[in-house]
C-alpha cells in the first residue's frame, strides 16, 4: 500500500519556487532544495523527479502567479491605458516585495542559450503577456482611447518588451522616480 503523502505538494511547490528565484537554477543545489522545501531528498525525487523537472515545475507555477496577478490587475478596470499603466507601476512597486526581480526574466538570462524547456516555457509566459496586453490594447482602439498608428499585436509585443526591460532596471535601480519616466516615455506611444 502506498503511504500518502505527508506534506502539502503545493506548498513545497512553492518553497522550491522561491529558492530558485533568489538562487537561479545552476548556484542551487540539492541541499539548498532540500532545506528549503523542508522534506527529505527521497520525497523531493518521488514527488517532483530531479532537479530539471522541479525548476520546471516552478516556473510554471510562478508564470500562473504572474499571469494571475497581471489579470487582476487589470480586471474592472474601464479604461484600456489606465489597465495598461497598471501593469508597469504593478513592475515598478514590486521591488519591495520581489528583489530577486521575475523569475522568467531571471531564467531567460540563465538559461535560455542551453536549456530549450525553459525556452520554451518562458516563451509561453511571454505570449500570455503579450496576449492580455493585445487584448487592451486592441479594446482602446475600439473606444478611441488608444491612437491607431500601430497594429495591437505590435503595440503588445513592443510594451511586453518594455515590461521585460522595466523587470530587469528593477532588480539593479530602486529610483522609482527614474522607473516611472521609462514607463511614461514608453506609454506616450499609446498616444
Amino acid at each position: 500500500m502506498a503511504r500518502s503523502k505527508e506534506f502539502d505538494v503545493d506548498n513545497v511547490l512553492g518553497k522550491a519556487m522561491n529558492v530558485f528565484w533568489q538562487q537561479g537554477y545552476e548556484k542551487t543545489s540539492m541541499q539548498d532544495l532540500v532545506a528549503g522545501m523542508g522534506i527529505h531528498k527521497r520525497s523531493m525525487y518521488d514527488t517532483f523527479g530531479d532537479k530539471h523537472s522541479l525548476y520546471i515545475k516552478s516556473m510554471e507555477r510562478f508564470a500562473e502567479m504572474t499571469a494571475s496577478r497581471m489579470e487582476g490587475r487589470v480586471e474592472g478596470v474601464d479604461s484600456a491605458k489606465e489597465a495598461i499603466r497598471r501593469l508597469f507601476d504593478m513592475i515598478i512597486h514590486k521591488q519591495d516585495t520581489d528583489p530577486a526581480g521575475c523569475l522568467l526574466v531571471n531564467s531567460a538570462v540563465e538559461l535560455a542559450n542551453h536549456d530549450p524547456e525553459t525556452t520554451s516555457r518562458v516563451n509561453d509566459a511571454f505570449l500570455n503577456a503579450e496576449r492580455l496586453l493585445e487584448q487592451l490594447i486592441t479594446r482602446g482602439q475600439a473606444s478611441g482611447e488608444i491612437a491607431e498608428h500601430h497594429r495591437a499585436a505590435d503595440l503588445a509585443v513592443f510594451l511586453h518588451n518594455a515590461l521585460v526591460g522595466l523587470r530587469v532596471m528593477v532588480k539593479i535601480n530602486p529610483d522609482r522616480s527614474k522607473l516611472q519616466r521609462i514607463a511614461d516615455t514608453t506609454l506616450a506611444v499609446l498616444d
